[in-house]
Order: C-alpha cells, then structure tokens, then sequence
C-alpha cells in the first residue's frame, strides 16, 4: 500500500490512529492525536478514508434503500396467516395450581390429577371448538409430559412444544383439528 504524507492510518494489531508523518520506504512515522510519534512496518497499517463516526451519519433512519428494502420486504405473500381473535387456552398442570393441598397424595395420584386435567380440558376445547392449548407442565423428569403424550394420541389432535421464548422448555401446544368426522 502507498502511504504519503498527512494520510489517516490505523494500526492493524493495535488501537493506536493517526497521521503520517514521514515515509522512508517500508517504515513509516505516525503521530497519534495526542503528539505520541511511532513508527511501524507499512505492512501494520491501514488507510482510513472515512472515520467510523462519520460512517454512522449515512446510516441514518431515512435512507431512501432502507425504505425499500422494507416495501420489498412487506410485499411478500407468507403461507401462514395468524388471527388475531383466535382463543388460546392455557392450562397450568403444576399440582399447587391444581389443588389446595397435596396433603393424603402419593406421586400416583397427583399424576393421575394432572392427567384427568387434561383429558377435561381438551374435551371441553372439542365442544367449544377452541382449536389451541397450551398446558404448562414443567421439566421434572418428563413423566407428566409422557402421560400426556399418550393421552394425546387417542385425539384427533397434533401436538408440540410450544414457544420457547415465552414459556421454557415446560409446556406443550396443541392444535385440534375442529372439522374431524366420527
């Protein structure tokens, strides 16, 4: 690279700018904004055209190609279409939101709870025609969520996790088909 004298440089391997303040051949003097003079090989440096502060003043909110980029970008048909009136139920399975007081409860019968729950739940969404759950049902180590798993197969119903983002790793969703013929 071609260095002259009064060009803005950067250090490659360090955060030391400047200006050049003499070439003599591959070695060329920088002086730092606070008069420090320094001198490196002119494969260490780098010209700067533009300084970074001056970049950002183009990037502003009113860029005529940000404008498009974003016309092109609302312009795009997508296969999925959310309603917004749609009716999501949400059921927490969590046996303290269940009940009282687990007090005379064995394992056994607070799964059995959790479950008939469900089974409730998802029967009411039938005849209500709601078409989505979502029953929170914690981490643990998994057998609620395997119990409900196979109460799930005995509807006509798909089901998967629901949204990371808003509720973990605890919770599954599901969608019923409304329009299923017996």
């Amino acid at each position: 690279m071609c260095f002259k004298i009064g060009n803005k440089v950067a250090v490659l391997d360090d955060v030391v700018k400047g200006i050049v303040t003499n070439v003599d051949g591959n070695i060329i003097s920088v002086e730092t904004p606070d008069g420090m003079i320094f001198t490196f090989d002119a494969s260490e440096l780098v010209k700067i055209d533009v300084e970074q502060r001056e970049l950002s003043k183009f990037s502003d909110i009113d860029n005529e190609l940000l404008h498009q980029k974003k016309q092109e970008k609302s312009k795009r048909k997508t296969a999925f279409v959310k309603d917004k009136k749609e009716v999501i139920m949400e059921v927490d399975l969590h046996i303290h939101q269940l009940t009282s007081s687990t007090k005379g409860m064995d394992n056994y019968d607070m799964l059995s709870l959790q479950v008939d729950v469900a089974r409730r739940k998802i029967e009411y969404c039938i005849l209500k025609k709601i078409s989505k759950i979502v029953f929170i049902h914690g981490v643990g180590e998994g057998v609620l969520k395997t119990e409900l798993h196979y109460l799930f197969n005995k509807y006509p119903i798909k089901y998967y996790d629901a949204s990371y983002q808003k509720y973990g790793l605890g919770a599954t969703e599901v969608y019923i088909f409304q329009n299923v013929k017996n």
